[in-house]
């Protein structure tokens, strides 16, 4: 699927800045990771992450469910919907699990995003080029800090991808350097 009809579908269903900003870093994540993993998908690694929550804003209590009805009515192929739909697995009523790295890597790094980021606007320079592993792990032990960036997802994501937390917390880290 190309980027800019992934980013039409999204626009469609989707107008608040936080979560155009939101799918605009997952899918940098995404681009990022499959450089390593799957660099002649990297277009289709990065439409996923930019409409992994096509439907959030609109359905939030139908979330991984009602994207997939929405992607299907706008001619989605079925690779991109269980990848989309994936990252709510065990956690929304989604029957599609991560299956692939791809799929883990979003399921893992959708709520480290929203913590990094976090962390990050806390700081001085307000950005990832300079945050450290260590920032973002004491916060990780503060519940009260994001407290809406699941640590238990994380937790499972770090797990089904077989890496340790810190590895997942650095590796998103250096992706998310990378967007601009």
């Amino acid at each position: 699927m190309e980027i800019k009809k992934a980013q039409e579908i999204l626009e469609k269903y989707n107008s608040e800045p936080f979560h155009l900003h939101h799918a605009k870093v997952v899918s940098g994540v995404m681009g990022y990771f499959a450089k390593e993993y799957d660099p002649e998908r990297e277009e289709f690694w990065t439409a996923v992450g930019i409409l992994h929550d096509v439907d959030f804003e609109k359905y939030p209590d139908e979330h991984c469910v009602k994207g997939e009805q929405l992607l299907r009515n706008e001619g989605v192929s079925e690779d991109i919907i269980h990848a989309t739909m994936s990252h709510g697995f065990g956690v929304t009523q989604t029957p599609h699990k991560p299956e692939h790295i791809m799929e883990k890597i979003l399921f893992a790094t959708d709520e480290l995003t929203g913590l990094i980021g976090a962390v990050a606007i806390m700081r001085p320079s307000k950005s990832v080029q300079d945050l450290e592993l260590k920032s973002v792990k004491k916060k990780f032990k503060d519940k009260k800090f994001a407290a809406g960036c699941s640590r238990d997802i994380i937790l499972q994501g770090a797990e089904m991808l077989g890496w340790e937390l810190d590895e997942l917390i650095e590796q998103t880290i250096m992706a998310m350097r990378t967007i601009i």
